[in-house]
């Protein structure tokens, strides 16, 4: 990294390795043999990491994780199909406003920010409306860092005929997902999220059986998983100009990926950082909003302190010039911040992070850190 690359402790885009960044350096031409291998080799990859391999494909699309969630709510969910979509945070909410656009019928169950989906209450709403055909849940919801039971979700749709899309954004390639053991129809992530990739594409494992059913469902040229996923199995390439460089930097950031010992040795990487995080705030009088066992390794959010001489706007731009970059917080219910776990981040640099944090406190005059 530069001197002057900030760390960002957020939940994308997020620091990657100098090598993934060198891998950028490149110009690959869309059609050369040896990018087509490379786009090939990622898509293998992603089934395998997501546990797919004999049932699932590989749909990669450009644009962010967002793109591919609607690519997948469109592809997937009929105009006679409807969806019962659980919200805890934006992220859910995102997926009804997406239903809205496409015309596509839903209900919701939605609990707090704070708080998980209760497979019992959802599997009620199921008994009593043979309509619905899918459940839409959010693995990680990033809106405040919750961890959701996303087996518990897709054995009440499973015991009830459902099909299940997951969310997995912020979650995927940190905390285990198999797609096969859930059976879930898909689930969906990004290049720059726990994979340590750069942004520019996502990506769906779906259920191959279910897409090929699917020819002429999609509401848009542009975000037509079933059309991508055919052209790309009879000529390897995208439908459209492909975001190469960014492409070549994920296989590479794959390559570490697997080094590091995969989804499990990213989990523990993740986790250390989060209980350092945390302690350390802790410690200085913050209150995180979770507790710690609903929060994941990826995000924590804080309540903002009651102290008057607290001003996020000056804590955020006055850590900034220390090389930490956080978030804001998207809670509805109380004022907070974020500050995430993942990318290329280790003990060190959440030591640093916590140190700047003190540093800034006392600059600000801030004594009471309690919300």
């Amino acid at each position: 990294m530069s001197p002057k690359d900030p760390y960002l402790l957020t939940p994308g885009p997020l620091t990657t390795s100098a090598e993934t960044k060198k891998a950028m350096l490149r110009d690959w031409g869309s059609r050369d043999e040896a990018f087509i291998e490379i786009n090939a080799q990622v898509r293998r990859r992603l089934v395998g990491i997501a546990g797919g391999q004999g049932s699932h494909v590989c749909v990669p699309l450009q644009g962010s994780g967002t793109f591919i969630v609607e690519a997948a709510l469109g592809t997937l969910i009929g105009r006679r199909d409807k969806a019962l979509v659980l919200i805890n945070g934006a992220y859910g909410r995102r997926m009804t406003k997406i239903l809205d656009y496409m015309g596509r019928a839903y209900v919701s169950l939605e609990t707090p920010e704070d708080t998980p989906p209760d497979a019992h209450d959802m599997e009620k709403i199921l008994a009593a409306d043979p309509g619905i055909t899918h459940v839409l849940a959010v693995h990680c919801e990033t809106t405040s860092g919750i961890l959701n039971p996303i087996e518990d979700i897709a054995k009440a749709a499973a015991a009830r005929g459902r099909r299940l899309i997951i969310d997995a954004m912020s979650s995927f390639g940190a905390v285990e997902i198999n797609v096969g053991e859930l059976r879930c129809e898909a689930v969906m992530a990004s290049s720059n999220k726990c994979l340590e990739g750069a942004p520019g594409f996502g990506f769906a494992i779906i259920d191959e059986k279910s897409l090929s059913a699917r020819q002429g469902a999609a509401h848009s040229l542009s975000l037509d998983l079933y059309d991508q996923w055919t052209v790309m199995e009879k000529t390897r390439q995208w439908r459209f100009t492909p975001p190469t460089h960014v492409i070549a930097a994920f296989h590479e950031a794959l390559n570490q990926f697997d080094a590091e010992g995969g989804v499990q040795g990213r989990n523990v990487r993740y986790s250390g950082n989060c209980l350092i995080l945390v302690e350390g705030m802790r410690a200085m009088g913050f209150k995180t909003l979770l507790p710690d066992e609903l929060q994941a390794p990826i995000i924590v959010t804080f309540h903002t302190p009651a102290d008057p001489k607290f001003d996020f706007r000056a804590f955020y731009d006055s850590l900034n010039a220390r090389g930490y970059v956080i978030y804001p917080g998207k809670l509805t219910q109380a004022d907070s911040f974020r500050i995430g776990c993942i990318g290329c981040l280790g003990a060190p640099e959440i030591k640093g992070a916590l140190k700047a944090i003190r540093e800034t406190l006392e600059e600000m005059g801030v004594k009471e850190t309690a919300p």
